[in-house]
């Protein structure tokens, strides 16, 4: 079984409907009742756009002009998220949700507000879009209105040209505005993701202290006070459990050393990524082979995400590959998806990291698995993530990340 994820980017094939087949299937249906419903919200849609336009324009000379225009132009940007939900559902069209506009608050008071209501240009595209819908709308709900009556045999072709049609106008016109639009949705989705984890993180410190060290602290501290009030009356007794609480000592700054290194290990910081992952692949039930060709150390943050991935993989590797031998590979590229690079690295240098191993193969990269929760975390920083792990031939796991030099 090969699974791969890659998180960086969509797919635009995804949004491509299946083809088109002479007998009605499902998707031929949905297609029939988009191009009926067309005209009814188009007549909504395009009397509602024509009203506010014209009132809003005859009053633009009064103070209360510009402020009915923006808040017009707020209720478009609705007929624009109803059209892109009617067109998600019939058509398979996945268009992103533009930014919402920031209230007054945000945008640094009423009027720097007002100004970017009325300027909005997802608004006065959903504007366009409504008054060209209605043409549109009337010939759709004709042409398919009568492939109902009396042209069964060429209906599906005939809606499929027609939602094609659709298709390109809700991307055209539905769409965020350009690509900052898009990548400001992407950074808002990866924010929820980073915030999450960070939680998780902090969830799972809190238990590790309080089930582990604290609880071992807590008992060393009883058995001394015991150890006092038995020292005059069995001073023998009480050096048995003086020794005991050594022992006890020690065992929490194990513990303690445990989950500092899981926070953030001491070596990484002072000796790099070389030296960290070696530490890593030590304590690994199988022999790791680590090799890391750096130049240079990249940030600390894209340093700590490499070294917990690779960790995270070679606990996977331990739990569960069933392998005899593994091996770790960091290395630098010019560009994504590149060679490696001895030189200076340009503006899409990335860090890879290829963890492999000849294991049993067949890792699941999907659902609630931890390979998924690492395509999450390497999401939220541009990364991305692959596996290849076909079922008796051991697994591949590559990661990316962008560059980012320390300092």
């Amino acid at each position: 079984m090969t699974a791969r994820i890659q998180v960086s980017h969509q797919d635009p094939d995804n949004d491509r409907p299946p083809p088109v087949r002479p007998a009605l299937g499902s998707v031929a249906w949905k297609e029939t009742v988009h191009l009926l419903s067309n005209l009814p919200l188009a007549l909504v849609g395009f009397v509602y756009t024509v009203t506010m336009v014209a009132t809003a324009g005859g009053l633009s000379v009064t103070a209360i002009g510009l402020p009915l225009l923006a808040g017009g132009l707020l209720a478009s940007r609705q007929l624009g998220r109803l059209e892109r939900t009617r067109a998600r559902a019939l058509l398979g069209v996945r268009v992103e949700e533009p930014t919402p506009l920031p209230g007054p608050r945000r945008a640094g008071g009423f009027f720097p507000w007002l100004w970017a209501g009325v300027k909005d240009p997802v608004a006065w595209r959903t504007v366009l879009y409504e008054l060209v819908r209605l043409p549109w709308g009337v010939l759709t709900f004709a042409v398919a209105l009568v492939g109902l009556l009396v042209l069964w045999p060429v209906l599906p072709y005939v809606v499929r040209w027609l939602s094609n049609v659709d298709r390109l106008m809700v991307r055209g016109l539905l769409s965020p505005s350009d690509e900052l639009e898009r990548r400001i949705a992407e950074l808002e989705s990866d924010r929820g993701v980073v915030v999450d984890t960070a939680a998780a993180d902090l969830r799972r410190i809190e238990r590790d202290l309080h089930d582990g060290a604290q609880a071992r602290l807590v008992a060393l501290a009883m058995g001394l006070g015991l150890a006092k009030e038995k020292l005059l009356e069995d001073p023998e007794g009480a050096a048995a459990m003086v020794d005991e609480a050594h022992g006890e000592v020690k065992l929490a700054l194990q513990e303690l050393r445990d989950l500092a290194r899981g926070i953030h290990p001491a070596v990484l910081t002072d000796r790099g990524l070389d030296a960290a992952l070696s530490s890593v692949a030590s304590r690994c039930v199988v022999p790791v082979k680590v090799a890391v060709d750096l130049p240079e150390r990249p940030a600390a943050a894209i340093e700590g995400i490499a070294y917990f991935t690779v960790s995270e993989l070679l606990q996977n590797v331990s739990k569960h590959a069933g392998a005899r031998i593994a091996s770790v590979e960091v290395w630098r590229t010019a560009a994504a998806g590149g060679g490696r690079a001895g030189g200076e690295p340009g503006a899409g240098a990335r860090l890879l990291i290829r963890v492999s191993d000849d294991g049993r193969g067949g890792a699941d990269a999907v659902g609630g698995s931890g390979l998924a929760g690492l395509a999450e975390r390497l999401r939220a920083v541009d990364g991305v993530f692959v596996v290849d792990s076909p079922e008796g031939e051991g697994t591949v796991v590559t990661a990316e990340l962008p560059w980012r030099a320390r300092g």
